[in-house]
This record gives structure tokens, sequence and C-alpha cells, in this order.
């Protein structure tokens, strides 16, 4: 199984990274939809596409006008937009407003109210985040592998989330700040290296990424990789259009 990161910034775009969006070309899924939607056509190999939300802030969710371009690249028979009742209803009455947006992409919304069942057979669970307007995270489970997204919120080592992320193989973590800006982190709903780290050795995962970068952060080592590996040795920076296999 792979996931490509189309996108691993947060906020706003920068002259290296493109906002959050990552996508599983085998199965059609989207995780997120940020300025690196534009991507996804290029990879697709279904017929039909699954795009998940975390939350509505606009930073996850800009791509979805995007979807015409999408389209174009890859022609879908189908697409349909999974997030909870909120947050669906915050892109539609804000982002697709006559006055914002007034032609909507021809996706069917689908609110999430449950685990839903993947179209090659995989099962994707979410959990409620804490952060500033509301988040939710994924897991994604087969057979034989699992992974799980956590992006907008605060790693903490009595987080309730850790219970649900538990033996995944990889994990893809947010990581907005350095153990510098830690401070930073807890006032923004944000995560910091060491305490990322933490979680996925709390977890047990078997891989972290660390996402969501700072988008003000452009060099190679925005969040001090030796940190998070002198807690967890088997962590990586995403970068866009990063290939993992897991």
């Amino acid at each position: 199984m792979k996931v490509i990161l189309l996108g691993t910034t947060g906020y706003h775009p920068n002259d290296r990274r493109h906002t959050p969006c990552m996508i599983l070309p085998e199965c059609g899924v989207l995780l997120d939809a940020g300025t690196a939607m534009y991507r996804a056509g290029r990879y697709l190999q279904t017929s039909e596409l699954d795009i998940f939300l975390t939350h509505a802030h606009i930073d996850h969710t800009i791509g979805l006008t995007y979807l015409f371009d999408v389209v174009r690249d890859h022609p879908l028979k189908h697409i349909r937009v999974h997030a909870l009742s909120e947050h669906m209803v915050a892109v539609d009455e804000h982002l697709f407003s006559k006055a914002m947006f007034p032609k909507k992409p021809p996706y069917k919304p689908r609110l999430l109210r449950g685990p839903v069942v993947l179209s090659d057979g995989g099962r994707l669970t979410y959990f409620r985040l804490m952060h500033q307007g509301g988040s939710i995270g994924f897991r994604l489970d087969w057979p034989d592998r699992s992974m799980a997204y956590v992006t907008d919120t605060t790693a903490e080592l009595d987080a309730d989330y850790i219970a649900r992320i538990t033996g995944v193989d990889l994990l893809v973590h947010e990581c907005y700040y350095g153990d510098n800006d830690a401070d930073w982190a807890k006032q923004t709903g944000h995560s910091s290296t060491s305490l990322v780290a933490q979680v996925a050795q709390k977890a047990s995962v078997g891989r972290l990424v660390l996402v969501h970068i700072n988008p003000r952060q452009l060099e190679d080592d925005p969040v001090g990789l030796d940190t998070a590996r002198a807690i967890f040795p088997e962590t990586e920076i995403g970068e866009d259009l990063m290939e993992l296999e897991f």
C-alpha cells in the first residue's frame, strides 16, 4: 500500500510545501483537501474518489474548489466528501457560498457517523481531537497493514487519541513547531517535536512521518529531526510528493 503526501504544511503554502492533502491511489482515498489538491489527478488509479476532511479550516478544504481540474486530469464516475456534520455545513455555507465560489463541484456529501468501508475493503474510523473549531483524526486498517493521520491538535502524553492509533504501521502526525516554540504549540492548538515523538513511542507505532510543518520554516530540518529520533528513531520529516510504502 502506498500513500503520497501531496501537501505537508499548514496555514498557507510556501515556496517548498502546499497545505494538507495526501492520497492513497490504490483505493481512491484523499485525506484532507488543501492547496495540494490540484496534484491528485495525476496519481489516481480508481474511477471513484472518497475525500475525508479532518475539519473545515480553509487550509484543509480550499482544494475542494480545485476538483474541476482534478476530474479533467482523471475523469471520475463518483466523488464523495466525508466529514462531520458541522464541518460539512461550514464548507457548504461559506466555501461554496454564491459570493465565494458559485459553481459547486460535482461531489456528494457523506456525513461521518461511524466506520467507512473503503473501495478495496479497508476500514476507516475516526476520532475526536482537541483543536479550535474541532478536528478529527483517521485510522485506516486492512488485514495486513494500518495507518493513522493526526493533524491540528496538541500532542500530549495523556491525549485520548493515543489509544486509537496504537500499533499502526504508519503514523502521519502534525508537527507545526520545534521544541523551542512548544509554548506556541499549546496556544495555537498544534504540536511540537518531542511530544509528537513521545506519542509515537507510547502508541508503539511502526513509523512516524511529521507533516503540517510551520510554513515560515523553509529549511531541510524545520522541527529538529535529531530531537525526535532520540525519542523515536523511526521518524522522518514529510516532504511534498514523498511516497510512503506501508
